[in-house]
């Protein structure tokens, strides 16, 4: 028999290493073809490695475990979420469809969770998959208030900058450029520590390496070397666009 090959998201890198080392202990079979830190990478991973159980943390910056979830159930591929939902919430959705495994991730319930895994690989994907990522959706964010401003340091002062001025954020070597249409201001926030502030309706990761403000966006064109590139509307920066977003776009 072939190993499983599994897929893993998570965007803390402890809890990322103790759900592996526990997977491959009470699984050795399992072959781990992707360890992900954020959705944008998992998509990315999903669409090059064909993974067959995909166990996704719900919450993520940039691309959720729940958009994941719809591309991994679209591939076939069977999917197990961790969540910081207490039970009770996570009983409302539990369907039998996928599995759960509430955090801090125990042994024994991950245990429950593979051998459910292990049940499932052989079947096709259930029909209530649909309305248990409608549920997911459903449930109360744990996002905080959205940022409103950022500061940027300038010698001896300090720029307040409100978000919506900002065009676009891009990694910059140790560095973050905060590009708006006066100029560019460079903060010491990750991206990766961005994201979770702000709000996934107006901030789009379009690349590993940039996040840009929907409303900003004018247009997504293909070179000839089948690269993709984001222009922003009454600007004359271009960004990369990753796969896995065009992707995305295509589909909207």
């Amino acid at each position: 028999m072939n190993p499983v090959r599994v897929l893993i998201a998570e965007d803390e890198a402890p809890q990322r290493r103790e759900l592996l080392r526990m997977l491959q202990a009470l699984w050795p079979e399992l072959d781990i073809v992707a360890e992900c830190e954020d959705g944008l990478s998992a998509l990315e991973a999903l669409a090059t490695t064909s993974p067959q159980l995909a166990v996704l943390d719900i919450r993520m910056p940039g691309v959720s475990g729940i958009e994941v979830a719809k591309a991994a159930i679209e591939a076939g591929c069977l999917v197990l979420f961790t969540t910081a939902y207490d039970e009770y919430a996570v009983r409302a959705f539990e369907a039998g469809a996928i599995d759960y495994i509430l955090k801090p991730v125990r042994e024994d319930r991950l245990e429950k969770a593979l051998q459910r895994a292990r049940e499932r690989l052989n079947q096709p994907v259930a029909e209530a998959l649909p309305a248990l990522l409608t549920a997911l959706q459903q449930l109360p964010s744990e996002r905080e208030q959205p940022l409103q401003w950022i500061t940027a340091s300038l010698g001896d002062s300090v720029r307040f900058i409100g978000i919506e001025e900002v065009l676009c954020f891009q990694a910059q070597d140790k560095l973050t450029r905060v590009l708006t249409r006066e100029g560019e201001a460079f903060i010491r926030t990750p991206l990766k520590e961005l994201l979770r502030g702000l709000d996934p309706q107006q901030f789009w990761q379009i690349h590993r390496s940039a996040i840009v403000r929907a409303a900003a966006i004018d247009k997504v064109q293909k070179d000839e070397l089948g690269r993709y590139e984001l222009s922003l509307k009454q600007h004359a920066e271009r960004l990369p666009v990753s796969q896995a977003f065009a992707q995305r776009l295509r589909g909207m």
